[in-house]
């Protein structure tokens, strides 16, 4: 076994570093709990990465830090290796968050009520964004055909036809699963070009497109598409670091990226933390070899989780996925209630896992499995699942 799949099989304690997914956890449950939740990874940061930060810690001085040559160099070579995207330097735009950036995007670029589309189900703090600024959400619901989620393009027209000023675009899709194909894209590109339509693509799982698919940037479409396209990339979760808040807003349309320059100004927003920028640039430049062990070894542990759903809990049903570390899983079979799936996977079970609903329409009866974890911990989570699976009691 190589030294990277060692690192992916060792499993580190994180109760008392602050973590969103395993102290608030701890929390509620204790710590006896397993945490397969919140879409942050189990698995140890690359070594290029860690002696990035540590060699940035002894430096001892931790002053305001900018953008130079390199980190804008580190993205255009990644952007062109993994999706053979020739960018600009001056089309990227620092941001800490995606979210940060698309609620700054829906304040700059819509107006109070204008109608920003989403398809349900979907990461929440993406339509969140909308209602809190006080746009109107219009909610497209993906339909489920044949095991696999697609749009309704027709749904979408009828919403264009109506006004939509934006689209917030999850490409790869969370919590589905779906790398969209590029005649999906471009059906969906040509819509917004036909409704003059904002095309806001948030990308950040597009590293995680597994064997068979291909992710391909929404803007490499075309020209026209990319002058109406804002791409939203960051390394959190490709090499889990989405603690140091670092996401790439690239905008080859110098008028949309003029703006959003302005609004992040008028926010406050603005210059990296001190570690962000180095472990970005240690990722997209010495990090290759380790993502390719990486994804095999989440196509591994996709795997081990298929195999033990079908053999001891059938009548759960996975949804394949196409692409990200987590995994999308029909309940209805069990529940469709979801505090009787809490019941069942929290309470007796004792993990905890993201539950349908809070993904919006469509997601009850439905959980969210968080796959970035190694081997042992996934299976001893499935086990306790297992064991407490209702149906088995009857």
């Amino acid at each position: 076994m190589n030294s990277s799949y060692s690192s992916f099989d060792q499993i580190t304690n994180r109760f008392g570093t602050n973590s969103d997914k395993w102290d608030i956890m701890a929390q509620q449950f204790g710590q006896n709990q397993i945490a397969l939740s919140v879409a942050d990874m189990d698995l140890l940061t690359p070594e290029a990465i860690q002696k990035s930060i540590r060699r940035m810690a002894d430096h001892g001085i931790y002053g305001y830090t900018n953008l130079f040559a390199p980190y804008y160099d580190a993205v255009k070579r990644w952007m062109r290796s993994a999706y053979s995207w020739q960018i600009e330097q001056e089309w990227i735009v620092f941001c800490p968050r995606i979210v940060q950036a698309v609620s700054l995007i829906i304040q700059h670029f819509t107006e109070e009520t204008d109608r920003v589309l989403v398809h349900t189900p979907c990461y929440q703090p993406i339509p969140r964004s909308v209602r809190l600024n006080h746009r109107t959400l219009v909610e497209s619901p993906l339909q489920l055909i044949n095991g696999r989620y697609e749009m309704d393009f027709d749904d979408m027209e009828r919403h264009m036809q109506e006004g939509i000023k934006i689209l917030l675009f999850i490409s790869p899709h969370n919590p589905t699963g779906r790398v969209w194909t590029r005649p999906e894209l471009e059906r969906v590109a040509a819509l917004c070009e036909k409704y003059d339509v904002l095309i806001v693509s948030d990308e950040i799982h597009a590293d995680f497109a597994h064997v068979g698919h291909e992710h391909t940037v929404i803007a490499t479409l075309s020209d026209v598409i990319a002058q109406r396209s804002i791409i939203c990339t960051s390394p959190a979760k490709t090499f889990n670091l989405a603690g140091l808040e670092i996401s790439n807003i690239i905008i080859p349309n110098a008028e949309l990226r003029a703006g959003f320059r302005t609004r992040m100004l008028q926010s406050g927003v603005f210059d990296p933390t001190f570690f962000a920028v180095p472990a970005l640039e240690a990722a997209y430049t010495a990090c290759d070899e380790w993502l390719g062990e990486l994804r095999t070894y989440i196509q591994g542990n996709i795997a081990f989780a298929k195999q033990f759903i079908m053999e001891h809990m059938p009548e759960l049903v996975v949804i394949e996925p196409e692409g990200t570390y987590l995994l999308w899983v029909d309940c209805r079979a069990v529940s469709r209630d979801e505090q009787a799936l809490k019941q069942w996977i929290e309470q007796e079970a004792g993990v905890t896992v993201s539950f349908g609903t809070a993904f919006g329409p469509g997601g009850d009866g439905y959980i969210r499995i968080n796959l970035g974890t190694p081997r042992a911990l996934l299976q001893e989570a499935l086990e306790r699942i297992q064991r407490a699976y209702p149906l088995a009691k009857r």
